[in-house]
């Protein structure tokens, strides 16, 4: 759990403002704004970390597509797991998700964003490819975004590659790992994550 908290939070900045700010539906236009916008909020002193810990959860709710993220993670026992455990699931996941997000905000207060290009897949389905360079001398991130826009309108984050390492994937193994240790039981891994979310 903690290496996937690590992973994500490494990926703070890509995250808006609390209020229900309008991206660019061009996806690399979408990804730029998103960023720089971030930047600006976690760089500003006049913010507490409970209010930024909440326009993060804000932007996350409207611009991540967690209910697909979380269906992923969940690998094969997504199609036979009882739909009642699934509900559940998808509500102790996005809590864990949103708490993973939060965890280490003032790690990247001040860093700068390049956006190197955009491979269009599909019409639904974007890369762009970025970096970011931390002020407080840490080595640059390379990331990768997967920016679905099914519905062309508004573009979702569906993952992220940083440094060669898909966070959506290695949430999913560390999640089979977990349920294969536990007889495949939804309701273990159910209780680990809000396990998480409490302490």
């Amino acid at each position: 759990m903690k290496k996937f908290a690590i992973f994500f939070t490494s990926a703070l900045i890509f995250f808006n403002t609390s209020f229900a700010v309008e991206y660019s539906s061009d996806p690399k236009n979408f990804v730029s704004e998103l960023v720089l916008d971030v930047i600006e909020k976690l760089s500003d002193k006049n913010l507490s970390d409970e209010q930024k810990s909440k326009f993060i959860e804000d932007v996350a709710i409207n611009n991540v597509d967690i209910s697909a993220l979380g269906l992923y993670t969940l690998g094969e026992l997504r199609k036979s797991s009882e739909k009642k455990d699934i509900e559940l699931y998808q509500i102790a996941f996005e809590k864990y998700f949103l708490k993973s997000l939060t965890s280490r905000l003032s790690d990247y207060s001040s860093s700068e964003f390049e956006l190197i290009e955009a491979d269009k897949k599909s019409s639904n389905y974007t890369i762009i490819k970025s970096k970011i360079t931390p002020k407080n001398g840490n080595p640059e991130i390379k990331i990768d975004w997967r920016i679905y826009t099914r519905n062309p309108d508004k573009p979702l984050i569906r993952d992220l590659i940083v440094e060669g390492l898909s966070l959506a994937r290695t949430q999913k193994e560390e999640f089979s790992s977990i349920l294969n240790s536990n007889n495949n039981d939804l309701l273990v891994l159910i209780s680990k994550l809000e396990e998480f979310v409490k302490n």
